[in-house]
């Protein structure tokens, strides 16, 4: 019986065009590689890792299932073990946006040609701003709730990506253009936040307080433009 994805990770996997060769940047065990290449949506896979337990943990998963043939497992940093032409479509996933980017500029001209399909857990603008900077169209997003927490997915071509405010780079263009409830209700709990965080600040004074009062301010603008899309 195949590893049971989690619901970020069968969301991961979705993005992947059919037929594309794959390349899955901090594989860990190797679950979307295997899941991908077991249910024959991609041909052949290579499963990255930059910690050897995990790859070895990803080997032993791939021999299970008899796939030695059509899933590679390579230590790399990054994508530096990765060659340009191997795969169609790239996936990073798990980790925070600083470091997605990071991997990326390093390896920026081993990325022509391909999907990229990320999923951050942090700084989510900062990598569709890295995106749009170095000639990558957002093609397709997705949030979702897994284990109580929120996720986002983004699917991303070479081409051109036009962000006209701090809203669309912090939340999504496409998000808000399709009114995604789960952005919604992510935004509304966020606001809410801020209002507590500002009314606690507010309670307690000082100069060091000023400074973050006007932070919070500018942050609940943009979470009420954000939410100006749902009206």
């Amino acid at each position: 019986m195949i590893q049971q994805l989690s619901k970020r990770l069968e969301a991961v996997a979705s993005f992947v065009t059919t037929g594309n060769r794959v390349a899955d940047v901090g594989t860990d065990h190797g679950y979307v590689p295997i899941y991908l290449v077991h249910t024959g949506k991609v041909p052949y896979a290579i499963a990255m890792d930059i910690n050897k337990g995990p790859l070895l943990s990803a080997d032993a998963n791939i021999k299970k299932f008899g796939l030695e043939k059509s899933i590679e497992t390579r230590l790399s940093n990054g994508l530096r073990a990765y060659n340009l032409d191997e795969a169609d479509s790239v996936i990073i996933s798990g980790m925070g946006g600083g470091l997605i980017v990071d991997i990326l500029s390093e390896s920026l001209g081993k990325l022509t040609g391909l999907e990229l399909i990320l999923s951050p857990q942090s700084d989510i603008e900062l990598v569709r701003r890295f995106l749009c900077d170095n000639h990558f169209e957002i093609v397709e997003e997705t949030m979702l709730i897994d284990d109580g927490k929120y996720y986002t997915i983004i699917k991303a071509m070479e081409g051109e990506c036009h962000y006209d405010s701090v809203e669309e780079y912090r939340y999504g263009r496409l998000l808000l253009a399709e009114k995604n409830s789960v952005l919604h209700t992510f935004l509304d709990k966020e606001l809410e936040k801020k209002t507590e965080i500002e009314a606690i600040i507010k309670a307690s004074g000082g100069d060091a307080s000023v400074r973050r009062l006007e932070e919070i301010a500018e942050e609940k603008a943009v979470i009420e433009k954000a939410l100006l899309y749902y009206s």
